[in-house]
């Protein structure tokens, strides 16, 4: 009896649960550096997913497609915009944990696939189904009774939710290897984040932190970012891509708990958002879940 590919789907597992374990507790990293500006966290994590990268890349023998994207202009174009959306994105959820925000930016990236399959659809030429228009009203009427009822509008889940999706169909229509694609990114963001680090050291600011323990977190900005980007990659190899979308939601899910552990506001109103996204999530789900079922049918009484 061959087990492999159980042990194959069990490994996976633990990796993606690993992987959405550790995106859904960043929020606690950032807070307990929250005396760091947002501008100077991101810049520290650009400066220290450099070497994290090189690591990754060197290890995976892929320094020939660092080479080939930078000799190809197109990929240039591509890949540096998306460096721009991942840095815009690392700052806005910075920016919102410091600020207390961890739930709304909970609330981005439990709409986000959503957003990214209205993306894949206008792009891609994917088809709607009626649970999938369903599941997008739905986001949309929380969003509006975020805006309208509760007095805020959303601006940190939108934010995240478009940076992210239009970054993840960047990085689709490009075909990089994810590890020097990720690489390339962060050099290219790199001149930017050492420029305003030497300006702050010049101006008084200490290059890391006064308290030590601060110094070490700083540094392992890095590692941080790039440990669930690597079991994410693992887990990608060893499971079915219905199974990690279905558990894409953890992140989310955890970051949202973690918001209520910080204390922040959560009123019937704020409820009410949630539950417009999390029953548009579901149904979302329901109905990939069909679609899976009946492509897996029709494949199995083709002809052959």
């Amino acid at each position: 009896m061959n087990t492999k590919p159980a042990q194959l789907s069990d490994n996976g597992f633990l990796y993606a649960l690993g992987c959405y374990f550790l995106w859904g507790g960043l929020p606690l990293y950032f807070k307990i550096l929250e005396k760091v500006p947002a501008l100077e966290m991101l810049s520290h994590r650009i400066l220290w997913s450099v070497p994290t990268g090189i690591l990754l890349v060197f290890f995976a023998g892929k320094f020939d497609v660092i080479y080939a994207a930078f000799k190809n202009k197109k990929n240039l174009f591509w890949l540096t915009l998306s460096g721009i959306l991942m840095g815009a994105n690392w700052l806005i959820y910075i920016w919102a944990v410091q600020n207390g925000r961890v739930l709304e930016g909970s609330l981005g990236y439990f709409i986000n696939p959503l957003f990214s399959f209205g993306l894949a659809a206008i792009f891609f030429g994917e088809r709607f189904t009626k649970f999938q228009i369903i599941a997008i009203l739905l986001a949309a009427a929380g969003v509006l009774n975020q805006a309208l009822v509760v007095g805020q509008f959303p601006w940190v889940a939108i934010s995240l939710c478009v940076t992210f999706g239009v970054y993840g169909a960047i990085r689709k229509k490009v075909q990089v290897d994810s590890r020097a694609g990720f690489l390339f990114e962060v050099i290219i963001l790199l001149p930017i984040a050492l420029a305003f680090l030497t300006y702050g050291w010049l101006n008084g600011r200490p290059f890391l932190a006064t308290d030590p323990t601060d110094s070490i977190l700083i540094t392992l900005a890095g590692v941080v970012t790039a440990a669930p980007l690597i079991m994410f990659g693992l887990a990608a190899k060893r499971l079915r891509l219905s199974s990690l979308a279905m558990m894409q939601y953890i992140g989310p899910t955890i970051q949202f708990c973690v918001g209520i552990y910080l204390g922040e506001a959560f009123t019937p109103e704020h409820a009410i958002t949630f539950g417009f996204i999390w029953l548009g999530v579901i149904l979302f789900s329901f109905g990939a879940l069909q679609n899976e079922r009946r492509a897996k049918k029709l494949l199995a009484t083709k002809p052959t």
